[in-house]
């Protein structure tokens, strides 16, 4: 069993129109944009960042905007949802609050928590759970209905059989089931420590386009315990890629059973290693191999303000 994994680290989705997609995470969800930088695979796309006053691992919700995109299909073997932690006794807050920006919103309850689902600009569906955190949040909207950071994702498979030992080796044990949903947490527990398996056999498969999660991210202290991971996953008959410089931390990445994309990702450097923290987010950061080609990209990427 894995033992150097720290939760949830991020969750990076695919979406469309970046300036709209800029707007309802800062404006609506009441996130900081602690990084605007481009896609490493594809630097005409942005790779926008949105998480609290750093971008603390565990808060931080990205996204690969393509102006152009397709909505994604949705289905199994993809991330069914993104859930956040909000304070206890918000729903109501954040019910008025996106009635003013017609974001259609239901209220649930499951494993005995206020949920509230919304729909994203792009189609995707995401969670707001009312639960005890005392993470510090971002003041994008006040302190008693905002955000504190990432709560969970929905991992919607055709077959939990597949999943379970996976999530087991990685650290994570049922805690609750509920209907369809298995409710698995790590040792620490807790908000960002928590995944569901939604067994969806009844869906067909998923096909990603805007709206889908391109990829869920777990956290890791460094290079020597990413190293350790890389090495135990390995050993189970994991294909997992090279360690890749993102920056702002180093990343491995690997597919589950059932063809979710996992991204195993350290704490450091962080999101001020390149710019200071009272100016995170404001301007254009390249990654070094990109540099040469900022005059064009500053003509070519859509303005976000």
């Amino acid at each position: 069993m894995l033992t150097d994994l720290n939760g949830l680290h991020h969750v990076t989705s695919v979406a469309g129109a970046p300036r709209t997609v800029d707007r309802f995470w800062r404006e609506v969800m009441g996130l900081r944009r602690v990084k605007t930088t481009v896609n490493f695979d594809d630097p005409s796309v942005y790779h926008l960042y949105f998480g609290d006053r750093t971008g603390t691992p565990g808060t931080v919700m990205t996204h690969f905007p393509f102006p152009d995109a397709d909505r994604g299909t949705p289905g199994t073997g993809e991330t069914g949802h993104v859930a956040f932690s909000v304070p206890p006794g918000s729903a109501g807050d954040w019910e008025a609050h996106l009635a003013t920006h017609e974001v259609p919103v239901t209220r649930e309850t499951l494993f005995g928590e206020t949920r509230l689902a919304l729909t994203g600009p792009d189609g995707e569906r995401l969670v707001l759970i009312e639960a005890e955190d005392g993470r510090t949040p971002w003041p994008g909207l006040p302190e008693s209905m905002a955000i504190r950071g990432l709560h969970s994702v929905s991992l919607r498979v055709a077959d939990r059989a597949d999943m379970l030992p996976l999530m087991h080796f990685m650290g994570f044990s049922e805690t609750a089931q509920e209907g369809a949903v298995t409710r698995m947490s790590d040792e620490a527990g807790g908000p960002a420590h928590v995944v569901e398996i939604e067994h969806r056999p009844d869906l067909p498969q998923a096909r990603q386009g805007a709206g889908s999660v391109h990829h869920v991210a777990f956290r890791t202290a460094d290079r020597a315990s990413q190293g350790r991971i890389r090495e135990a996953l390995a050993g189970t008959g994991h294909r997992v890629t090279e360690v890749r410089d993102r920056d702002y931390f180093q990343a491995i990445y690997f597919r589950t059973p059932g063809g979710i994309l996992f991204e195993v990702a350290t704490d450091e450097p962080g999101f001020t290693r390149d710019e200071p923290e009272e100016t995170l987010g404001e301007e254009l950061k390249l990654p070094s191999q990109h540099a040469h080609l900022r005059d064009d990209l500053a003509s070519r990427l859509q303005p976000l303000e």
